[in-house]
């Protein structure tokens, strides 16, 4: 039975949306592979890795006939983007094999049957109902994915803590050492919901929504969130904990203040980085009459040291920082200034914003070397 017939660009479109999830190595054999469904001119792309399930839909389909089947996710998609760009490619199904043609070349790839397949089932109430512009949405994402943890025993880190309420969002990531967060204006939420986002649907949420104001429909259930735009729709677990109180750890009564030029600090720090050591990342700041110091060394006696202007006007202070929670924030930011605010105590946290977001914080606590 034929599937399928289309451009290469046509197919490989809603295919790469999908593939994204599917792991290299899995328990089950059958997730590796793409599950095909097609209804007439309708075919879905399903990708599941047990956590997160994405499905896309296109009008490419072959007759009025229906079928589906599940095949090698990344061999399919390697096939095709291999192939000729302005081929035309044609998908058939023949007993356990898929069949794969476009001009002289030919492949036969194996199936698995697509009863087998464990699809998500949704949740059978929603909390929370509301729409977010794409691009809102993956600025609320961008702002603070780089602060969750990886592979934390606090489970409940290895996410982004997503709070709703009435006429705001906010994402909230940190890793116990550095907080991000980040918030915008939204309509459509009437009561506060809390919940935690996978590590791995973020990024995939990063990667999928495009840069512009189409909306995002966005279902929130005790354990599942769902989120449809355009042809796709991916449906993920939550992660069950109790996220910290991220109000407790944003200071609110620094009062000394100063701005520097996000490029001219990152550049000094990426130099000051050089010499530190994989294990201690550490950069000392050294804050004095309008000049901020940046030094590093090493075990070999090594040394690197960078000054900065800046309209520092208060009390000396030398405090250390592991450089990559700096430099973090600095590659995601797009502003041309950042704030830094300060206390006159080593041990305290900086607190690092922008002059025309007053949704977006960042803390860093400080380190010793």
């Amino acid at each position: 039975m034929q599937l399928i017939q289309a451009t290469r660009d046509a197919v490989l479109k809603p295919l790469s949306v999908v593939v994204g999830i599917v792991e290299r190595r899995n328990t089950l054999p059958i997730l590796a592979n793409v599950l095909v469904k097609k209804d007439g001119a309708r075919m879905a792309f399903v990708a599941n890795d047990l956590e997160v399930q994405i499905t896309t839909q296109a009008e490419f389909g072959v007759g009025d006939e229906s079928a589906s089947t599940t095949v090698g996710a990344r061999k399919l998609l390697d096939i095709l983007r291999a192939l000729p760009e302005s081929g035309e490619v044609r998908l058939s199904l023949d007993d356990t094999k898929l069949s794969v043609q476009s001009g002289r070349s030919r492949f036969a790839l194996q199936t698995l049957n697509a009863a087998d397949y464990p699809t998500v089932a949704l949740a059978e109430q929603w909390d929370a109902s509301f729409t977010i512009g794409q691009k809102t949405l993956r600025h609320l994402f961008n702002m603070v994915h780089f602060a969750m943890a990886q592979q934390d025993i606090r489970y409940y880190l290895n996410g982004l803590l997503f709070v709703m309420e009435p006429g705001h969002v906010r994402t909230v990531a940190t890793d116990g050492h550095r907080l991000a967060h980040c918030g915008a204006q939204i309509d459509g939420i009437t009561e506060r919901h809390d919940i935690i986002i996978p590590r791995k649907t973020v990024h995939e949420m990063q990667r999928l929504l495009a840069d512009d104001d189409t909306p995002v429909q966005i279902d929130v259930s005790e354990s599942q969130i769902r989120f449809r735009f355009g042809d796709t729709e991916v449906v993920s677990k939550l992660v069950e904990g109790k996220f910290p109180d991220f109000t407790r750890v944003i200071p609110t009564n620094y009062t000394r203040h100063f701005s520097v030029g996000r490029e001219a600090l990152q550049a000094s720090l990426q130099r000051a980085a050089i010499l530190t050591t994989d294990k201690l990342k550490g950069v000392r700041v050294q804050l004095s009459d309008h000049q901020l110091r940046i030094s590093s060394s090493n075990a070999e006696q090594e040394q690197a040291l960078e000054e900065l202007e800046v309209d520092y006007a208060h009390e000396p202070l030398d405090v250390a920082f592991n450089v990559s929670y700096l430099l973090d924030v600095l590659a995601n930011v797009k502003a041309d200034t950042l704030n830094w605010s300060v206390q006159p105590d080593v041990n305290a946290s900086v607190l690092l914003t922008l002059p025309d977001d007053d949704e977006f914080k960042y803390v860093v606590m400080p380190m010793r070397i």
